[in-house]
């Protein structure tokens, strides 16, 4: 069986340890013979690294495992590039989360003028990683997970129109995990759907298990009750999330022939969020105070030890779709998988240039799309006005237009005017000076 090598760009990050866990538990299917990660920030990915490392040695030696922050070292001789970076890290996601909740407006990290200010960033970061990869292994697929998606899938299909990279994102996957749960079934992969939207931005159609029973009257009956928040309430949820699967029930109420993606509340109730939102400490904060200082000390203290027992570091359960994907490639297997492609009459009553997240069969050539049909007007109007807020931050990055920023935060359905929306980004220009380019 072939063994493939990955680097990891995004080394530094907090998921990295479970991406790595997660890769080791899949070897059997996904079989490695290199990881390497690749930063931009040695010291933060020093840390991540010197712990993988521990981890590796331990469970399995035979992989070569390497880390850098020289493009040509990482990126020679891979078959695959799992790229999740945040450029500007935690501490310009907060901004992102604040400054539109001085103006009224909620913050959130891919959603309304911080997802904008975020894809700003996020551009320039990700066509970097394909330039690199198509450089040094032009053979090579980049599996990009790197927020805002949508932004990013709209700037690489227009920038790099060429390049072998497919847009993913976990939500729906851990949306159905929780279906899964609520109809009883043991795993996602029981289920068969039928989904269609942007990013962070979509509806179900269709959920049969794989007998073909339909699962969506028992659905719809107790989302429109409890949400997204299964029977067995796992402990493990942090209320922030808790919160935001409990209000898929009135997302749901508005369309209740379909489930929804829980993202839609910051679209359909923006006044829900600001209100239930606290100012000084956003979302950003949680993860600085948990998440960050859970990971990093782990790592440390598995470094200081000289092992894996003395930190403990959690699988990324979700990362496994990553493999999933990785898999679907590198062995042809057709599997279905939901993927951010350009929609070319996928939904026929949509713009065929909209980057839109369907199911697609996945083989060695990429994704092959499958037909979606009309979707209704409510979907086809919310849809047409976040794509062309998508569209017009890429034009705003490619022009360098103070102009196409305003009018993409002007036309957020999260953004109730114009001055508004001018407020705000003068804020975030201010924010982002070492991150954007110079508008004029």
């Amino acid at each position: 069986m072939k063994k493939f090598s990955v680097v990891i760009a995004g080394g530094g990050s907090t998921f990295t340890p479970g991406i790595v866990l997660m890769l080791l538990q899949n070897q059997h299917r996904f079989p490695l013979r290199a990881i390497k990660f690749y930063d931009n920030d040695g010291a933060r990915q020093e840390v991540i690294a010197e712990a993988c490392k521990i981890v590796l040695r331990e469970q399995a030696p035979e992989i070569d495992f390497s880390y850098t922050t020289d493009p040509q070292i990482a990126f020679s001789d891979v078959d695959f590039v799992m790229a999740h970076i945040r450029v500007g890290k935690y501490p310009m996601r907060e901004q992102d989360e604040k400054i539109p909740l001085r103006h009224g407006v909620l913050g959130q990290e891919t959603c309304g003028p911080g997802g904008i200010a975020y894809g700003m960033r996020s551009i320039g970061g990700v066509l970097e990683l394909v330039d690199y990869m198509e450089k040094y292994s032009p053979d090579a697929w980049m599996l990009n997970y790197s927020n805002p998606a949508a932004i990013v899938a709209e700037a690489t299909r227009r920038l790099r129109p060429n390049a072998k990279i497919l847009n993913i994102c976990d939500m729906p996957i851990g949306i159905e995990g929780r279906m899964a749960q609520i109809v009883g079934l043991q795993d996602r992969k029981q289920m068969r759907v039928r989904y269609y939207g942007l990013n962070h931005f979509g509806w179900w159609t269709s959920i049969e298990d794989l007998d073909g029973n339909d699962l969506m009257p028992k659905l719809r009956e107790y989302v429109a009750k409890f949400g997204y928040v299964p029977p067995s309430r796992d402990n493990h949820t942090e209320a922030s999330w808790n919160d935001t699967f409990a209000k898929a029930k009135d997302v749901q109420a508005l369309d209740p022939d379909t489930m929804p993606n829980t993202y839609l509340k910051y679209y359909l109730f923006p006044d829900y969020v600001v209100a239930h939102s606290n100012p000084q400490h956003t979302r950003a904060n949680e993860v600085m105070e948990h998440r960050e200082k859970q990971v990093f000390s782990a790592c440390r203290a598995i470094v200081a030890a000289g092992n894996s027992s003395a930190g403990e570091l959690e699988i990324d359960e979700h990362a496994s779709y990553i493999v999933d994907l990785a898999t679907a490639i590198a062995f042809n297997t057709q599997e279905r998988m939901l993927l951010i492609v350009p929609n070319n009459g996928a939904i026929n009553n949509f713009d065929p240039e909209a980057m839109v997240e369907i199911p697609c069969l996945v083989g060695k050539n990429g994704p092959e799309p499958l037909v979606v049909g009309d979707i209704p007007q409510f979907q086809k109007g919310l849809m047409s006005q976040q794509v062309a807020v998508e569209k017009l931050v890429v034009d705003a990055w490619v022009q360098r237009s103070y102009l196409k920023l305003w009018q993409a935060i002007t036309l957020s359905k999260t953004v109730p005017s114009a001055s508004v929306a001018k407020a705000i980004l003068d804020d975030l220009v201010e924010a982002n000076r070492a991150y954007w380019p110079q508008l004029h």
